[in-house]
């Protein structure tokens, strides 16, 4: 019964309270009384803990907290994670088709005696070899670094599967000057390759050759399309062709970087099956190394044998013809203007293909060849004997570049024609021009 009395009065008196306090401004608001015993036994606080316990208290609950903020942390994050979709896996690479070429057999029978070279006919005016090493430049002066430069090899492969090597030495960057004082520069290139015996010297111009060109493009039939990447410098470049009837690969071409090969086994053309092919490269304001063998610069997955390792049955050699006294022949063909000049020509080169032409048309047809724009084309021409250049590039519309040929190509171990329908006609320029080639044996007809 007086427990219940208790917070009864006490209720009682709070509302007394309050009465009072509703009715009395706050200014004049009395001091509140002490509670009595039985208030202070229900409203009094409960004692301050001691320090020590407070403190444990206090670290206790913040390591509480932690760990449940920690815990609810993670698991906040874990259905988060499992909800996030999963980013896709990068495709994988398609792994490179299997290497179909296997190590080449015990090489039987005799193998060519002959080394491995360029015969001086089978090679571009511009080409400077060096006595060893096979080792390409170019002349480049006086208008001659806009053309291509090409050299044929001596030893074509009718059969079986044989390599050669390439590479460039340096990269050359001769200025030019055109008419009106501009300069500029002309554009390295590099062709790899093979032709058949006495095709064209320019890869890629004729059906009669296939090439991989410093650009990365293929070209087989005058056909290119995108096969490799581009060319370097210091870089081994092997050139491949498989002529065995019993391989997977048998009648392609196939071009390696240092041992790695850059592409899959390329189709010969019909055109040229069945004919020996001869290793062949074009180039232009580079020096070039050309490796024959018998020994690789550089290993490929498979053993293949080097072009100078050849079976005398897998390959045909080509000679140089040297003449009896030692001496090559110049000729001065003597003809009445328009008289069907050239049209002789080109049927009397056809029958004498060691001979080479020497003529502004032959400049010409070269510059075309290499890619040079002529301001009228080159369906435009002044006249037959005297065409004019019109390039627009001071060395070569000043004909310099058919003076340094002249001074040249005496030296040149080759039969020449020079064709110049008036000065063959005028004595004193005949006997001028002659004058130049003392080494050879001069004919006029």
């Amino acid at each position: 019964s007086r427990l219940l009395l208790v917070p009864h009065a006490r209720f009682i008196c709070l509302l007394a309270m309050a009465e009072v306090e509703a009715t009395t401004p706050a200014a004049a608001a009395p001091a509140m009384e002490e509670p009595t015993a039985p208030e202070a036994a229900v409203a009094a606080p409960a004692p301050p803990p001691p320090p020590q316990a407070d403190a444990a208290a206090t670290a206790g609950g913040e390591e509480e907290n932690m760990a449940v903020d920690s815990e609810g942390v993670g698991e906040a994050e874990a259905p988060s994670a499992e909800a996030a979709p999963a980013a896709p896996e990068p495709p994988k690479a398609p792994e490179p088709p299997k290497e179909l070429e296997e190590d080449a057999p015990t090489a039987k029978g005799k193998k060519i005696g002959e080394v491995v070279s360029f015969l001086a006919s089978d090679t571009t005016l511009n080409v400077l070899p060096s006595v060893h090493g096979n080792v390409l430049m170019a002349l480049s002066d006086g208008g001659l670094q806009h053309f291509l430069a090409g050299a044929r090899g001596n030893v074509g492969v009718k059969s079986g599967r044989y390599m050669f090597e390439v590479k460039i030495l340096e990269i050359l960057n001769p200025s030019q000057t055109t008419r009106d004082g501009q300069s500029g520069r002309t554009r390295p290139v590099l062709k790899v390759g093979l032709a058949t015996q006495g095709s064209c010297l320019f890869l890629g111009d004729t059906e009669d050759s296939v090439c991989f060109d410093s650009d990365g493009q293929y070209t087989s039939a005058k056909s290119s399309a995108m096969a490799v990447p581009r060319f370097a410098r210091e870089q081994v470049y092997s050139v491949v062709v498989n002529l065995d009837d019993g391989s997977p690969n048998a009648h392609t071409i196939s071009l390696f970087r240092d041992g790695v090969r850059m592409c899959q086994p390329q189709k010969l053309p019909e055109a040229l099956k069945g004919k020996p092919l001869f290793p062949a490269v074009t180039y232009r304001n580079l020096t070039v190394q050309v490796n024959f063998g018998a020994e690789s610069m550089t290993k490929l997955p498979f053993s293949c044998r080097m072009i100078q390792d050849a079976s005398v049955a897998d390959a045909k050699v080509l000679a140089a013809p040297k003449p009896k006294d030692g001496k090559y022949e110049v000729v001065f063909p003597c003809f009445l203007p328009d008289e069907g000049t050239f049209d002789w020509l080109d049927m009397w080169l056809e029958k004498n293909p060691d001979y080479t032409e020497l003529s502004e048309r032959m400049i010409l047809s070269w510059a075309q060849k290499s890619g040079l724009f002529r301001q009228k084309g080159y369906d435009w021409k002044s006249s037959n004997d005297k065409p004019g250049m019109q390039f627009g590039v001071q060395a070569l519309d000043d004909l310099t570049v058919c003076e340094i040929l002249k001074t040249v190509a005496p030296v040149l171990e080759r039969n020449l024609i020079v064709m110049e329908v008036k000065a063959n006609l005028i004595k004193d320029d005949r006997e001028a021009l002659a004058k130049r080639f003392a080494l050879t044996i001069v004919r006029r007809w």
